[in-house]
């Protein structure tokens, strides 16, 4: 019975040896990961500003709104404007019926030259006469043209299609030419982050980016480094796809790469825990044995969770990872 039970505890440890994988250890290259906070800023933040002076006299967004590109957002009048259009009128309205007078005289110096009644100098004055009258009457009517411009030009135009952030004026405010009426932000939204300078060596344009607070999440890409540090900051922007646009200035939290060190890692099925004491399977000279070790952070390798050994093993070990 004995022998038999020698037997059964052989074939037992020949088949564990036989199912289960061995790897020798090494030192991979890990990347050490900065939790900071980046904010959702957009990619166009545009004033809509006046290009005249007056009273706001309509007002039609408020914050939160949706505009699209070119539509009237308010209003301006100026009085004065106004007026002008009127005097130009009436200026108008004077010199055509003086040059109506002046090409009636015009056509009866005409019959009566053909009669040699009048000199050639006197039809000729009133011909000079209808010129002038014509020229002053184009003259005004460009004049009425560039008022009336500019009284269009008290339409505030959306300059981009995007959401309304701001509205720093009322209805009924004294503005000025170049006053800001509604901050617009438009073309998508991106990450910036504003990280101390000690780490603005380790920035690469390109590098993918965490999104959220742990591994295996969303990632963005690093797109640009201001090369002016303020404060003991540097910027950079981080795109990330389908970043939601709903709240202007909302901080995400972002796990940036700073360094890369070795490290010892083993996949997680290789560490067993009992007792609150983490266990990894060793195997040397032909047989196996448990080593306690201190284990670290899980590393995400190629969707696969490895864990992190700070002590308790050493590079060139043969760990036993069982098949699960």
């Amino acid at each position: 019975m004995l022998r038999t039970l020698v037997i059964l505890l052989a074939g037992a440890l020949a088949g564990t040896t036989a199912d289960a994988e061995v790897l020798e250890l090494q030192p991979v290259p890990v990347t050490e990961w900065k939790p900071v906070y980046g904010e959702v800023e957009p990619q166009d933040l545009i004033p809509a500003r006046t290009r005249i002076g007056g009273t706001l006299v309509e007002l039609s967004v408020s914050a939160g709104d949706t505009v699209q590109a070119g539509a009237r957002i308010a209003r301006v009048e100026d009085d004065k404007l106004l007026f002008r259009l009127d005097a130009i009128d009436a200026q108008l309205g004077a010199l055509r019926a003086q040059l109506q007078t002046a090409r009636t005289e015009l056509a009866r110096g005409q019959s009566l030259s053909e009669r040699g009644v009048i000199t050639q100098q006197r039809l000729d004055q009133l011909q000079s006469s209808v010129d002038v009258l014509e020229n002053r009457i184009k003259s005004a009517e460009a004049e009425r043209l560039g008022v009336q411009q500019q009284v269009t030009e008290g339409n505030v135009l959306s300059p981009v299609e995007g959401v309304v952030l701001s509205v720093p004026v009322a209805q009924g405010s004294v503005v000025t030419p170049g006053e800001t009426v509604a901050q617009i932000a438009g073309g998508g939204v991106f990450l910036r982050l504003a990280l101390p300078e000690r780490h603005a060596p380790n920035l690469t344009v390109g590098e993918d980016i965490e999104i959220g607070t742990g591994a295996g999440g969303r990632t963005g890409t690093l797109v640009k480094v201001y090369p002016r540090i303020e404060g003991g900051r540097v910027l950079a922007d981080v795109e990330v796809e389908g970043l939601n646009d709903r709240f202007i200035g909302r901080r995400v939290p972002v796990r940036l790469p700073v360094a890369r060190r070795p490290a010892l890692l083993v996949p997680k099925t290789a560490v067993e825990i009992r007792a609150g004491l983490d266990f990894v399977t060793v195997q040397s000279d032909g047989e196996q044995q448990e080593r306690v070790v201190v284990p670290g952070e899980v590393v995400m390798r190629d969707g696969t969770p490895w864990v992190e050994i700070l002590s308790g093993l050493s590079a060139g070990d043969m760990v036993v990872i069982a098949d699960e």
